[in-house]
């Protein structure tokens, strides 16, 4: 594994030079380097994202969301214009699995894994007061059990020796917590499993430093100390609280951020209670917004539905922010029951009159949608 420049950060990773970088289009291309992927039809692609998610969705840096059919549609167009041979994306995040699940072609050339199928939190490790720490100067989890799990797969491994599928099957087992799934999860292959035979050199390269290295190199078999993702942010928190030793004021601010955060979560779920009995009846709301379909159909049927109904949240309740990612699933069971969006912007309205958002009105903090 290589370090490279990085070429867009902060507030220019964003869908839209996400999508333009992939398809290697400068002219959409706003701020960073303005490099593209300007690949031929011989070459291969690897793509690695991490970011937090929810059902049909993944996080940014900068809002709105990656939205589950708007990237299928970008390597649909990317295939069709003849700009790659192969691909492997490999993808971190909560839920990740639902972002594939039912739409994802098997007749792209592309090959997917996710850290977690399409219901289900990943988790993260290697956090303060876990053993082994980061190092003291860092107050946040440095990896989770998917990215760590290929990451040093690939650092102590000849990848002109190991096949994509041998990583698979390792990350797979090494994710699942060594098949301890309450507290890990269920790594999930989309796409063209005939890649998986290919040699992991061709999409991520190949480190001479590891030419003598065994097949099984280096693989300890050891659970790891983890946390749900979504709980990483308020972990991370804690800690810088509790290293706030002779800072009293800044000691403050960190517990109010600690409660403010605290406070929208609640009235997220809250909401989201209400609104469910709003719509369908006490007692119905959560089974129905909570339902789960079947493996194999995608989340949602109308995905513009899905974004119409983040919108119309988030203008009365406010941002749903990383921990509301999870919340997608209930609109899109909203979307998929055919309730007016009149109905449901009554509900919305509602269930959130009254409540103070702050700095996480969408119009501060930015639509997700």
């Amino acid at each position: 594994m290589h370090y490279s420049m990085q070429d867009y950060t902060g507030e220019n990773v964003t869908v839209e030079n996400l999508y333009a970088v992939l398809l290697g289009d400068k002219s959409k291309v706003k701020g960073g380097s303005g490099k593209v992927i300007n690949s031929k039809p011989e070459d291969t692609i690897f793509i690695y994202y991490s970011d937090h998610g929810g059902p049909g969705v993944l996080g940014m840096p900068s809002m709105p969301y990656l939205y589950a059919m708007d990237f299928i549609n970008v390597l649909k167009k990317k295939h069709a214009a003849g700009g790659y041979k192969e691909m492997v994306i490999y993808v971190e995040a909560c839920e990740s699995g639902s972002v594939f699940e039912g739409i994802m072609p098997k007749d792209l050339n592309v090959y997917v894994t996710t850290a977690s199928n399409a219901q289900e939190s990943s988790w993260g490790t290697y956090c303060p007061g876990m053993d082994p720490p980061p190092p003291p100067e860092y107050i946040t989890c440095l990896g989770d059990l998917y990215s760590v799990a290929w990451m040093e797969d690939s650092e102590t491994h000849n990848l002109k020796r190991e096949t994509v599928e041998q990583q698979y099957q390792w990350v797979k087992k090494r994710t699942s917590n060594f098949n301890n799934y309450a507290i890990g999860s269920h790594v999930m292959e989309y796409g063209d499993t005939n890649i998986t035979a290919e040699k992991l050199y061709v999409f991520q390269g190949f480190d001479p430093a590891t030419v003598n290295f065994l097949p099984h190199n280096g693989r300890l078999e050891a659970k790891m100390g983890i946390i749900n993702q979504r709980d990483a942010e308020l972990y991370s928190m804690w800690e810088l609280y509790k290293r706030s030793y002779y800072q009293p004021e800044k000691k403050r601010e960190i517990l109010e951020q600690i409660e403010e955060t605290v406070k929208h979560r609640n009235h997220l779920d809250g909401s989201m209670e209400l609104i469910g009995n709003f719509l369908y009846g006490p007692g119905k709301g959560s089974s129905v917004l909570q339902s789960v379909r079947a493996p194999g159909l995608p989340l949602v049927d109308d995905w513009a539905c899905l974004k119409s109904m983040v919108r119309m949240f988030e203008a009365h309740c406010g941002s749903l922010t990383q921990y509301g990612m999870k919340h997608m699933r209930a609109f899109a069971n909203i979307c998929n029951s055919g309730i007016s969006q009149t109905s449901v912007n009554l509900a919305f309205v509602a269930a959130c009159s009254g409540y103070d958002v702050g700095r996480l009105h969408p119009l501060k903090a930015g639509f997700s949608a």
